[in-house]
């Protein structure tokens, strides 16, 4: 049956519903496929089943080897028909199928015609497919028609011949070394497309040898490249070429940076704006070599096209990190996108004048941001609070309105990520701007009386018990911490405990008081309220006297816990009362994995928006402690920060990892906690290998790996990367787990694929 005609623009809430593939099943798509036997095709409908066959392939459906034998030689059977639309389909399912070297026999010949034949669309395809489905044997005998077809008046099957040079340069790089000849002829075409291709394959086959690239960008630089997308290779080219020869700072004769200068007023966009990226992407770039630069991105900023002022403001963003003033010019012209309707633009035009804006633009930028903010999602709201966080740190006069600012957008409707990005802003306002600490902190109690997460709210009351006893007038803030015991859930209470003691210990005038507050918690339904309120008010005195020193006090409640709550835990349920006391001391310190038992458990890992990290934040001294230990580690300075563990794998499989990352000013360290879930088995020389191809700023410098791994006894293995020293980077990692099982004695290798992202 038809389905009802939608219009473009309507919204569709369940894309699905429109889809003609709906419900199609593997199964019956091959039942569907005996049609390519019949004897009189219809070529109509062969072309439907390739259709639905080409999807299943694409979605990630597997054939089995019958399977896909079976297709393949029904689909050999339609060259045949002299249809071109079929046609084109058979050429495609033939390279999604991918048939092994038995069966690429058969349809050898017949691609072999068709890449000799009059019509130059079965010419190309052949040529793609031919390329694609063959091993270096075969290719080697059809080489001299390849070198025919790169050179052939047809664009389209000269691309078709440098798509495939530039396919099998991966797997037989030798074969298409041969052909620079006749690359470097296609690099002159009049074609767009195949100057294009031309060039990518010339560059790819170059590529190692560093002399060879530049001479090859010389002799471009000072030609007629007239292809526009060429062109842009061409200045990526360039770049490549000035950033490993580092001439972009020299004075005097900067042929390379003169042409990159001379795109800029290139009749194609692309071209300009390319060039333009480029320009403002170089190391060591002056305010004066960036003008002409910006200037163009200043005209963008104007353009009818979407994607072009997106692609300006999205440059000018970057470049207003590094060179500010540059970018002061377009501020007018980024005003006016405040109010364009693709808020991704938006978003980028505020954060840039943000940056780039003075301090008498301060106030008159909020009242723009008021309106703007209730129109973005919330990950557009988080780049805009950081923004408006750097921007009061640079104009610290400034924090009233933009304090103001942030305590208004707290009390509208957003997520977590948005809500704690705006406390952490006004966290650190407060830490870094002495006279933003009253205000701000009486903007986080207000926020505390409506928070609907529980993680943001404890951490808010500690950090009020940290600085809240510092201010002018401590008692201000009683009201709203005691609040939260009554109208609050058992976490936020027992946190609220913890506060009003921290103010008993810091300010003797308010003891009293917090003595009074501390025995009316003793009546909680809570178990954790009443023994926090018990303990506290023994370690203050009840009776009006402190039982300890105020040092010790001061050092209870406000010092640093260093010990991993886990091992804690464990030596607790391991202590046997006896006269002697528990002592503390008696605790590893050594940062573990969490317990397999823990791990597998159901239910035990909180979830939602408020859910707290899985580490606690006192681990930091104790990664630190531990980095230091590993003689590797110990000469790449101070712990920057290290991030919450980032699971690799199920709950449910084999062999459990997460990983830690540590930051540190030049280096980074992955940290794996590997777990045996096999009782059976031994793991031995246990390590990662990362895979950093995504990751080029990156260099490995140390693999530290884990001699022995036993079952539900977690270990560490460690992984050392260098970076560019104080910048921000960003890379991909890709890792294999290796290691030796040892089950009765016999050894063997597995590996386990995992992955994650660096930010």
């Amino acid at each position: 049956m038809s389905q009802p005609l939608v219009k473009k623009d309507d919204d569709r809430d369940d894309e699905a519903e429109y889809s003609p593939f709906l419900g199609i099943e593997k199964g019956a798509v091959l039942q569907e496929a005996r049609v390519f036997n019949d004897p009189q095709l219809d070529a109509r409908r062969c072309s439907q089943v390739i259709t639905k066959l080409l999807y299943l392939l694409n979605q990630g459906e597997t054939f089995t080897k019958t399977e896909a034998t079976e297709v393949f030689f029904s689909v050999t059977k339609l060259f045949q028909s002299r249809d071109l639309g079929l046609r084109r389909m058979v050429y495609l399912i033939i390279k999604e199928l991918s048939p092994s070297a038995d069966e690429v026999i058969i349809v050898t010949s017949s691609l072999m015609k068709d890449m000799n034949s009059k019509t130059d669309m079965y010419r190309a395809n052949a040529i793609r497919v031919l390329c694609r489905i063959t091993d270096g044997t075969l290719l080697t005998q059809i080489e001299r028609y390849l070198k025919q077809a790169i050179v052939d008046k047809n664009p389209v099957v000269a691309s078709a011949a440098l798509v495939s040079g530039i396919h099998i340069l991966q797997t037989n790089p030798e074969i298409v070394k041969r052909w620079s000849n006749e690359v470097q002829e296609a690099v002159q075409s009049r074609a767009a497309l195949v100057q294009f291709h031309a060039l990518a394959l010339l560059h790819q086959i170059r590529q190692n040898d560093r002399l060879a690239v530049s001479k090859l960008v010389t002799s471009l630089t000072r030609g007629n490249v007239r292809s526009p997308l060429a062109q842009c290779l061409l200045i990526r080219y360039t770049s490549q070429v000035i950033r490993e020869s580092g001439n972009n700072t020299q004075s005097g004769d900067r042929p390379f940076y003169d042409y990159l200068e001379s795109c800029l007023r290139h009749k194609s966009e692309m071209v300009i704006f390319e060039a333009a990226r480029a320009i403002t992407e170089l190391n060591g770039v002056t305010s004066r070599e960036l003008t002409p630069a910006i200037t163009v991105l200043q005209l963008f900023l104007s353009s009818s096209k979407p994607v072009l002022r997106f692609a300006a403001v999205r440059t000018l963003n970057k470049v207003a990190m590094t060179h500010p003033m540059a970018v002061t010019n377009c501020n007018i012209d980024m005003e006016s996108l405040l109010s364009d309707q693709n808020r991704s633009i938006a978003t980028l035009a505020i954060t840039t004048l943000l940056k780039t804006g003075n301090e008498s633009s301060v106030d008159r930028l909020m009242k723009q941001i008021t309106n703007f903010m209730s129109d973005i999602a919330d990950e557009f709201k988080i780049v805009v609070v950081e923004a408006i966080r750097s921007l009061c740190l640079k104009f610290p006069l400034k924090y009233r309105s933009l304090m103001n600012f942030l305590s208004n957008i707290l009390r509208e409707e957003g997520g977590f990520d948005y809500k704690k990005a705006v406390v952490d802003s006004i966290v650190i306002l407060i830490r870094d701007i002495p006279d933003a600490k009253e205000s701000g902190l009486l903007h986080l109690c207000e926020f505390i009386e409506d928070c609907e997460f529980t993680y943001l709210s404890t951490q808010i009351l500690h950090f009020l018990g940290v600085e809240g006893p510092k201010t002018s007038d401590p008692s201000k803030y009683i009201r709203y911490i005691y609040n939260r015991v009554h109208l609050e859930n058992a976490t936020v209470r027992a946190g609220a405990v913890s506060t009003l003691a921290k103010f008993g210990a810091a300010v003797d005038e308010l003891k009293p008081r917090i003595f009074i507050l501390l025995r009316r918690c003793l009546f909680d339904s809570d178990d954790e309220v009443r023994d926090r309120a018990t303990l506290y008010l023994n370690t203050l005195g009840g009776d009006g006297s402190v039982v300890e020193t105020d040092k010790d006090v001061k050092d209870f409640l406000f010092g640093s816990f260093d010990i991993p709550l886990v091992n804690l835990e464990t030596s607790l349920k391991n202590y046997e009362p006896s006269e002697e006391a528990f002592d503390i001391d008696s605790v590893p310190r050594e940062v573990k994995s969490q317990p397999l038992a823990e791990k597998k458990a159901p239910g035990k890992k909180p979830t939602g928006l408020g859910a707290p990290p899985s580490g606690p934040p006192s681990t930091a001294d104790a990664y630190e402690r531990l980095l230091l230990s590993i003689p590797e580690f110990a000469n790449f300075g101070k712990l920057f920060k290290s991030s919450e563990p980032v699971e690799l794998t199920e709950a449910e499989t084999e062999y459990a990892v997460n990983v830690v990352k540590h930051i540190f000013d030049r280096h980074v360290v992955f940290q794996y906690n590997c777990t045996n879930t096999i009782p059976e088995q031994l793991l031995e020389d246990v390590i990662v290998i990362v895979d950093a191809s995504e990751a080029e700023e990156f260099s490995e410098v140390f693999s530290k790996p884990l001699r022995s791994l036993p079952y539900d006894s977690p270990g560490q293995t460690f992984v050392g990367f260098e970076k560019p020293e104080g910048l921000s980077i960003a890379g991909k990692f890709s890792n294999v787990l290796k290691f030796i099982v040892k089950e009765v004695l016999v050894p063997f290798i597995l590996g386990t694929h995992c992955g994650f992202s660096l930010c």
